[in-house]
């Protein structure tokens, strides 16, 4: 008996560890998301030269693309994760209800020589994860096809509608805690 509640705390201690694990790993990729694409101090211009200046300085010149969203934007950015700013795209991409203006990037990878550097103003296409009690992106998906969101799509999690997320999903941790659970129950 006194060995089966040994197995009984460390599998709860277990659980718990891994439901931490999963919680840090998708903060850092909130933070990931917004030291990528959310940056202040970003060029006015579509210099070439500055934008090259730019990512030398403050890293990305190992990304052959990449996209930037106005700092004054964030607020609206977060919502794409709500029901109230985005629509389910597929499993837990939201695509936006409204079409965003970002500059876009274009480097040769390893040299940080400039290819292009525009203004695309189109629906973002974001992956978005469940964070204590808030949906937040962590993925700028393209959308080469300039898509838009679907008008009988659900919309995406938001605290009040946490049961309808398309965040919440089985992911493979659960899927192992649940199966070390079966092993020790029996």
């Amino acid at each position: 008996m006194e060995k089966l509640r040994c197995e009984g705390v460390f599998l709860t201690v277990t659980l718990v560890f891994c439901r931490m694990m999963a919680l840090s790993k998708w903060n850092n990729g909130y933070k990931t998301f917004i030291k990528r694409h959310i940056r202040s101090g970003t060029p006015d211009s579509y210099d070439e030269d500055e934008w090259k200046a730019y990512i030398k300085t403050h890293g990305g010149c190992d990304r052959p693309t990449q996209s930037f969203l106005l700092p004054r934007d964030l607020d609206r950015v977060r919502a794409v994760c709500s029901s109230g700013g985005g629509q389910v795209y597929r499993e837990n991409l939201c695509i936006s209800r409204q079409p965003f203006t970002f500059v876009t990037v274009r480097s040769q990878p390893g040299t940080c020589s400039i290819r292009s550097v525009k203004a695309e103003t189109k629906h973002l296409i974001l992956a978005c994860e469940v964070l204590e009690n808030q949906c937040l992106p962590v993925h700028f998906e393209g959308n080469p096809e300039d898509l838009r969101p679907d008008n009988n799509a659900r919309g995406c999690q938001d605290p009040e509608t946490r049961g309808d997320a398309a965040a919440l999903r089985t992911t493979w941790l659960w899927m192992v805690s649940a199966l070390i659970f079966i092993v020790y129950a029996y």
